[in-house]
Formats: structure tokens, sequence, C-alpha cells
């Protein structure tokens, strides 16, 4: 059997003292430590001189809080009081809105009241017109009878004579005045 370990490394004594704490605290030999070290720089393909690989995942972690605690200011100072007020100015549009519905439908419901008044008025004028104008045309037939009888009448008492009896004068004034109760 052949032996594996045919290498050696050398290193000086404050490394050794170094990798036995290491070895301490993970539990391992400090062979396996080796071991273990240079495969994870193997895998990961890190530069073993790079130490500030640490450095800058700490910067970026101390920007990102930077970052987070400027977005909860933000937050805090302008998008939850932009909110709020949205919030506020969005109900008393919909109050405004629910106001302004329940007065306009009110009007309409007395404009249309007051049409519907209006209507029957107009209705009511049209018969009173209707029936003035029949009152108009049965006044004129009046007036034709009546002036009919008055030259019936003038034409009778122009015919009349010095001659004529008082008895034929009267009995055409009342023959006038009945045709005259009849119109």
């Amino acid at each position: 059997m052949e032996d594996i370990n045919v290498r050696s490394v050398r290193y000086p004594m404050a490394v050794d003292q170094k990798l036995e704490k290491i070895a301490l605290k993970l539990g391992r030999t400090k062979r396996q430590v080796f071991i273990q070290m240079v495969d994870y720089f193997y895998k990961s393909k890190k530069d073993p001189l790079d130490l500030n690989d640490e450095l800058l995942k700490n910067a970026l972690m101390k920007n990102h809080k930077d970052y987070i605690g400027f977005i909860r200011k933000q937050e805090d100072m302008l998008l939850i009081p932009i909110k709020t007020e949205t919030d506020q100015m969005i109900a008393s549009q919909g109050q405004l809105i629910e106001r302004f519905n329940t007065q306009v439908l009110k009007a309409n419901t007395d404009l249309l009241n007051n049409q519907n008044a209006q209507v029957r008025k107009f209705t009511e004028m049209d018969t009173l017109m209707e029936t003035i104008r029949k009152n108009q045309k049965s006044r004129e037939q009046l007036k034709a009878q009546f002036l009919f009888i008055l030259d019936s009448y003038i034409k009778s008492r122009d015919a009349f004579g010095m001659m004529t009896s008082g008895r034929e004068k009267e009995e055409l004034i009342s023959v006038t005045k009945v045709q005259i109760s009849l119109l």
C-alpha cells in the first residue's frame, strides 16, 4: 500500500499556532483543516490574498441597511402621509358625489313634478281655449242671427205706413222680442 501523504508543506511557527487554533475551534485535525481550506479556495476560486472580501460584505450590508433605513424613513415621512391624505380625499370625494347625486336627483324630481304640473295647466288652457273658440263661433252666429232679426224688424217697420195700426206694431215688437229671446 502506498502512502498518500507524500507531500509536506513547511510554514512558520506562528502559522502553525493559528492553524492549530482553527483546528481546535472546528474540532478537526490540522491536516483535515488544511485539506478543507485547499478545497474551499479551489472550489470558490477566491484569492487567499484578498482579505477585503469580508470587508466588502460588511460594507455592502451596511449600505444595504442604510438604503433600507432611508426607504423606511421616506415611507414614514412621505408615503404613509400621502396614502392617508389620499384615502381621506377619496372618502370626501365619495361624500361629495353622494350629496351631489341626491341633490341632482331631488332637483330632477322637482323639475319633473313642475313639468307635469305645467303639462296639466297647458292641457287645461287648451280645453279653455277650445271652449272660448266654440263660444266665439256661437257668439258670431248669435250676432249674425241678431242682425238678421234686426234687419227683418227694420224692413217690417219700414213697410208700415201711416195707416198701420198700433196693434200690428205691437205684434211686430213682440215677435221680434220672442225671436231675440230664442237666441
